[in-house]
């Protein structure tokens, strides 16, 4: 099955204080009411799929909000990756689209030997931030789904310049199948890196870029 990459930017931490587990302010109640609707929106969409993770959406999202993920359910992890992305989204800008991938982890896990290969750093790999699951500071951890589908990843706004640089630098030596996605990459992390940089003269606190991967 085909999957789509996407991405958004985000406040790591606005993220985070949702599943703390205390009682929320009113802004993030407000906030909660658009989350709730995409989850239960999400969930009819499965339910008319006949598929069943043995939690619902809607349920994930209360646990996480009780701050635990904790079901025993088969496909909890597809349930709470589902949740949280929701969560991500409602406190994210506009997602864009990075592309459609027959085999996701297999593209990248090559990419990422190519890169490596032209001496490319470790933590600016594609395969280490696509992949990277969860934000880092949630308090309990999150089963990851059965069938890697969603997947959750983030890249810190301050790496998406030096990201998009190395990319740069190594492109007339990228092997000819993955250039096109490596300047797909490269194009997107580096308009990101402008937008922040005008979001921050202005006060804004969206840090990290968040991927979704989704079947």
């Amino acid at each position: 099955m085909s999957k789509v990459i996407s991405y958004s930017v985000a406040d790591t931490r606005r993220v985070v204080a949702f599943l703390s587990a205390g009682p929320l302010t009113a802004d993030q109640q407000r906030i909660l009411g658009y989350i709730r609707k995409s989850c239960e929106q999400h969930q009819l969409d499965l339910d008319r799929q006949d598929i069943d993770y043995g939690l619902t959406i809607p349920e994930a999202l209360d646990h996480l909000l009780a701050g635990r993920a904790d079901s025993d359910a088969a496909y909890a992890g597809n349930a709470y990756y589902s949740a949280l992305q929701h969560i991500i989204d409602n406190h994210a800008s506009d997602p864009y689209d990075l592309g459609v991938f027959s085999r996701p982890g297999t593209f990248f896990g090559l990419l990422d030997d190519e890169l490596r290969r032209l001496d490319v750093p470790t933590e600016l790999l594609p395969g280490t931030f696509l992949y990277a699951g969860p934000p880092d500071g949630i308090p309990f951890s999150i089963p990851h789904p059965v069938d890697g589908s969603p997947e959750i990843g983030r890249l810190p706004l301050d790496r998406a310049k030096p990201a998009a640089d190395a990319y740069r630098a190594v492109m007339d030596r990228v092997a000819d199948d993955f250039r096109y996605e490596l300047q797909q990459l490269a194009g997107s992390l580096q308009t990101e890196h402008d937008e922040w940089q005008t979001a921050l003269r202005h006060g804004w606190t969206m840090d990290t870029v968040f991927f979704s991967i989704k079947g």
